[in-house]
């Protein structure tokens, strides 16, 4: 619902948005790679289509979130480049032995809500080509991490890797008349730790999340949200900068939090 609402996440995205641009802090991206925590697969693909469809992965919303379009071009020829250029780690090796190229979906995907209800208020013209990279999830989690590693090469081109999920995401423990300023005590505690990490510089720690026990399990109970920090962490660079936005929570069970590194 944040991508429809007028309430401060929606805004939050919208004032990033704005930063891209003639102008403006930083260069119109030449390409968006979005890693969604709603696309699972066994290896890792990338979208190939002229023109990717909107989904809808979701019930028992309003019919005006289920009309929600955004029309972004995709870009198979970007696909295939970066299919070349990135490899998946091998399993059951080091990560960073290569195994198989990434495999390219032309017509059974698109962009899923993990990608579109982000950049719609980011960039609403829908005018920048989207790539969506999905996520194995049987992959270790330094495999993770190693791939976004090889990521970080496509920032030289001028693409924008976005990586979308939540530090902290339980719906089951959801209390939905709580204030976006509350949280359960284990929210805090993971997102707080999260922010540790990268304050500190140690974004390979963020590996380690399930060393939190309890805590983590709380806080990511199947933790595929979680992933999507790993790509961009390890796109990171030592020299880059950091900036937050939304660092509140919502319904006390799951943090909002959102990272920059540029």
């Amino acid at each position: 619902m944040n991508a429809i609402e007028d309430n401060e996440f929606r805004r939050a995205w919208q004032k990033v948005g704005s930063y891209f641009g003639e102008g403006q802090r930083w260069p119109k991206p030449q390409l968006i790679l979005c890693v969604s925590a709603h696309w699972l697969t066994r290896g890792w693909g990338l979208t190939a289509m002229d023109h990717p469809a909107t989904i809808h992965d979701f019930g028992g919303f309003p019919p005006e979130l289920h009309a929600q379009q955004y029309p972004a071009p995709g870009a198979p020829g970007y696909a295939e480049q970066i299919a070349k250029l990135i490899q998946q780690p091998a399993p059951g090796q080091s990560s960073h032995a290569k195994g198989e190229d990434l495999f390219l979906d032309r017509q059974q995907w698109g962009f899923d809500h993990g990608t579109w209800s982000v950049l719609k208020p980011m960039f609403p013209a829908a005018d920048i080509p989207v790539i969506q990279m999905s996520i194995d999830y049987s992959a270790d989690m330094d495999a993770h991490f190693e791939l976004g590693r090889q990521l970080s090469a496509l920032r030289e081109l001028g693409v924008l890797i976005v990586g979308s999920g939540n530090t902290v995401h339980n719906l089951r423990a959801m209390s939905r008349t709580a204030a976006n300023t509350e949280a359960f005590d284990w929210n805090k505690a993971f997102d707080d730790w999260v922010a540790s990490c990268i304050n500190e510089g140690d974004l390979r720690r963020l590996m380690q999340f399930q060393s939190l026990g309890d805590i983590a399990k709380l806080a990511q109970p199947s933790y595929e949200h979680y992933l999507p920090i790993l790509y961009v962490a390890g796109a990171a660079r030592l020299d880059d900068r950091v900036e937050y936005f939304s660092e509140t929570y919502q319904a006390k069970s799951v943090a909002m939090r959102s990272v920059i590194w540029y």
